[in-house]
């Protein structure tokens, strides 16, 4: 088994990468490798901020790391929330929170095509930097479908399907999702 350390705090993260990459891989976070420190992410793309990440745990550690950096980017908000999908209401990161301000300001808007966007970035034990991009489009529905899930699942509705996200089962959405799409990319490095 391989032992990946993922630049994240994020357990929700943590555990849906775990369940793409499978039995092959193992995942370690930040907090399993001793790093409890919150990292700047200043970057002005979702490439730099993963980077960001990265590089702060590889100059810490000198391990073999990946970050990934995500958000949500609806073509009629001139691609907001983008850079700040998880603050987008605020800087307490409230899910419900964002949800509600992305559905008041898409509240007259007809055209809801959007897309789930992740970029990881991965640098290995020589210190060379790769990034791998995944995109899955779809719109975002006139009200919350379904409860739970994790960010805007419950108001993303992929294309090809008629439910969203969070009404998806966790196997389907970890292998049509963003993440899944970009950690294909990532994997596929990484089997060479």
């Amino acid at each position: 088994m391989t032992e990946l350390v993922f630049a994240t705090g994020n357990a929700h993260k943590v555990e849906e990468v775990q369940a793409i990459l499978g039995e092959e891989y193992s995942i370690k976070s930040l907090k399993e490798i001793g790093i409890f420190e919150d990292i700047v992410e200043d970057g002005s793309t979702m490439e730099e901020n993963a980077l960001i990440k990265a590089r702060y745990v590889y100059r810490k550690t000198g391990m073999s790391v990946f970050s990934e950096d995500s958000g949500l980017e609806v073509i009629a908000l001139n691609m907001e929330p983008g850079l700040y999908t998880a603050r987008y209401a605020g800087p307490q990161r409230n899910n419900d929170d964002n949800i509600d301000l992305l559905l008041k300001n898409m509240k007259s808007i007809q055209e809801r095509q959007a897309r789930y966007r992740a970029v990881i970035a991965y640098i290995d034990g020589k210190g060379n930097e790769f990034t791998f991009e995944g995109i899955v489009n779809g719109q975002i529905a006139l009200e919350r479908i379904g409860n739970g899930g994790f960010g805007y699942d419950p108001i993303f509705i992929p294309f090809g399907h008629d439910k969203s996200f969070v009404q998806l089962p966790a196997s389907l959405k970890n292998s049509i999702s963003h993440r899944a799409r970009a950690m294909a990319r990532f994997l596929k490095h990484l089997d060479q």
